[in-house]
């Protein structure tokens, strides 16, 4: 190897680093893309979940029979994983609203929306009936 041939060499090591640098910074940036979607498919399940958990011990239907809106939102803000923008509205039999505030951790910014739907009993005097509408996004 020639003295004269080095200064070529390093200009030929550091165009391939940097193509390596770009290409690892192209790869992970479409890898990260590919998580995002396939936790969007996750939320309807894991929103079911809370609210299966939630009805189990008669939370939920305690809740919204006091019209405890609040601790209704705290619970679902604790119970979703971070990241998770949710809306909930709660009917009664005959689909009218019942819930005269919102409930809910901020405002969706997807068009991208999980959706599910639950029914579940009140513990009062009498018998209710709600039909719980949960409306979920990833904060993106």
């Amino acid at each position: 190897m020639n003295m004269g041939n080095r200064g070529q060499i390093r200009i030929i090591e550091a165009f391939l680093a940097a193509l390596i640098l770009f290409s690892s910074l192209a790869i992970s940036a479409n890898v990260s893309v590919t998580q995002n979607s396939s936790s969007r498919e996750d939320m309807s399940p894991a929103g079911l979940q809370v609210l299966m958990k939630l009805d189990s011990d008669g939370s939920l239907g305690r809740y919204i029979d006091s019209k405890d809106w609040s601790t209704l939102r705290e619970v679902f803000d604790l119970a979703l994983q971070t990241g998770v923008t949710f809306n909930i509205t709660v009917y009664d039999v005959e689909m009218h609203p019942i819930n005269d505030e919102i409930i809910s951790n901020g405002g969706f910014s997807s068009e991208d929306v999980a959706f599910v739907e639950y029914i579940c009993v009140g513990h009062e005097d009498a018998f209710h009936c709600y039909i719980v509408h949960l409306y979920l996004v990833v904060a993106s």
